[in-house]
């Protein structure tokens, strides 16, 4: 695969919706949405995914997963667009007064993927690595943060 869109089509968005399916569509998925919550404080701009904890709609309601598909291949490079896009979904949670315990973010290539997680102002990147030749185990963390708000 060549592009960024081609990874997210054949790889990325089948792995999520796999989760939602598993899930009963108890959450929903928005992919190249604006969110612009404070430009201020530069956070705005398009999101690659967001999943919201409100069951499919048409509007971003509660936002508690990040996820920054890589452009050129590098995961490093991406960890902090994908925790500015973490803070953006804290501040719009608080702003909602949507009370959550923590977001959640993930900076992938398709084929390596890399956790986050947002508790107040400590973020914690998972130390492990996750590979595609395991989407078990990437579904099993995905499942462990959609137990959190279900």
């Amino acid at each position: 695969m060549t592009t960024a869109k081609e990874r997210s089509e054949r790889i990325i968005s089948p792995i999520l919706l796999e989760c939602r399916e598993k899930n009963k569509r108890r959450f929903s998925i928005f992919s190249g949405w604006s969110f612009d919550v404070d430009v201020s404080q530069g956070l705005h701009g398009e999101c690659d995914f967001l999943l919201s904890g409100v069951p499919f709609d048409f509007e971003i309601k509660v936002p508690v997963f990040a996820l920054r598909e890589t452009k050129g291949g590098e995961i490093e490079s991406c960890l902090p667009q994908c925790a500015a896009q973490m803070v953006a979904a804290q501040l719009f949670n608080e702003r909602e007064q949507n009370s959550i315990p923590a977001v959640f973010g993930c900076v992938t290539t398709g084929v390596v993927w890399r956790f986050l997680k947002l508790e107040g102002n400590n973020l914690i990147i998972d130390d492990d690595v996750y590979y595609l030749d395991k989407v078990p185990r990437i579904l099993g963390v995905l499942q462990k943060i959609v137990n959190l708000y279900h």
